[in-house]
């Protein structure tokens, strides 16, 4: 049977579509599409073997998985454990990466204005109506901001994305967690809608004076100006795979029950604070035993040859030590007829 492979459009030279006989098939986030893009092309060369991912929101692969559609969903929004075990679900984490504020101000290049987290809340709340606003000219002396009025852009779909900023920003913000909250899709109080990473990308490089979030590989293809953001030890560290990773070296995995694990506003002097591991989602118990052997198999395959990859992109291979925990979950809690899918061979 053959599928098309497809991916998130809008990521220069890795996401484009292309034929391929493909034998898995996911959907979901697209917080990690460029890096799925990346691997499935590395393993359909070096195993014949396709991949057909389906770009369209963490909610929309949550939705998939659960409706039987595909073989796996992909959400950055990590279920909780009673919500993956009343759908006979379980999840384990590919990748972390970094959520980033992207602006489109004439004269304002990428990392000149630096934001708290309150600010940022109180932008995306339509609070703060004007770039020159007093309260972001007292966050960044010496940088000349236009007077011109703020257009906020977020997601129109189900997104782990949104998932992780809407969570930050309720962190930091408690008007915004008791008025708008932290969810993947929520009633934002003003802006515009883009579907997906690619459509917010889009809105805003086409909006000046607009500021959107995307995850960071998008800001990197794109050539987005970012923000700087504020972390939990006051200091301003910028997006890079090198601050994911201080983010993330706290993780303890092995104490996360259904490997519920949040990486938002973690310390450290390098830590960037809106970071987030990208889950994959499949059912406990298989339809199929050969499709759950070559889900695990892509996964394995990536966890062993696709860190090059993941690096160049920004984001954060997982340790070798964690890979080896959710391999062993795969043998522990992937079965088919009463058999582990995945047996280390």
């Amino acid at each position: 049977m053959f599928k098309t492979f497809v991916a998130a459009a809008g990521v220069a030279g890795l996401l484009a579509s292309a034929s391929y006989a493909a034998d898995i098939s996911g959907a979901g986030a697209t917080f990690p599409a460029p890096v799925y893009a990346k691997w499935a092309e590395t393993y359909k060369a070096s195993t014949g073997t396709g991949l057909n991912y389906q770009a369209i929101g963490s909610g929309g692969g949550i939705k998939q998985i659960k409706a039987k559609t595909v073989d796996f969903g992909a959400s950055d929004k990590p279920l909780k454990p009673e919500d993956l075990a009343s759908a006979g679900l379980y999840q384990f984490p590919t990748v972390v990466g970094g959520v980033v504020p992207v602006v489109n101000i004439p004269g304002i290049n990428a990392g000149q204005i630096k934001l708290t987290g309150p600010l940022l809340a109180a932008i995306f709340y339509g609070q703060v109506k004007t770039w020159d606003d007093p309260v972001i000219a007292k966050a960044n002396p010496g940088v000349k901001l236009p007077s011109m009025p703020i257009t906020v852009v977020h997601r129109s779909d189900g997104s782990g994305t949104s998932f992780l900023f809407t969570s930050y920003l309720s962190m930091k913000s408690p008007a915004w967690a008791s008025k708008v909250g932290a969810s993947d899709s929520v009633n934002w109080p003003t802006g515009l809608g883009g579907k997906g990473n690619d459509g917010v990308s889009a809105f805003v490089k086409q909006t000046p004076g607009s500021i959107g979030y995307v995850e960071y590989a998008y800001a990197k293809q794109n050539k987005m100006a970012y923000v700087l953001v504020q972390n939990k030890n006051g200091k301003y560290p910028a997006p890079t795979a090198e601050d994911f990773a201080a983010a993330a070296a706290g993780a303890k995995w092995a104490q996360a029950p259904g490997n519920y694990l949040l990486l938002l506003d973690q310390p450290g002097a390098n830590s960037w604070p809106i970071t987030g591991a990208t889950f994959i989602l499949v059912y406990k118990n298989q339809d199929n035993a050969a499709t759950g052997q070559s889900v695990l198999k892509f996964f394995d395959w990536a966890y062993k040859n696709g860190d090059g990859a993941a690096a160049q992109l920004d984001y954060v291979p997982l340790p070798l030590p964690v890979k080896n925990l959710i391999r062993k979950q795969w043998s522990q809690n992937v079965m088919s007829g009463g058999k582990p899918v995945y047996t280390g061979k």
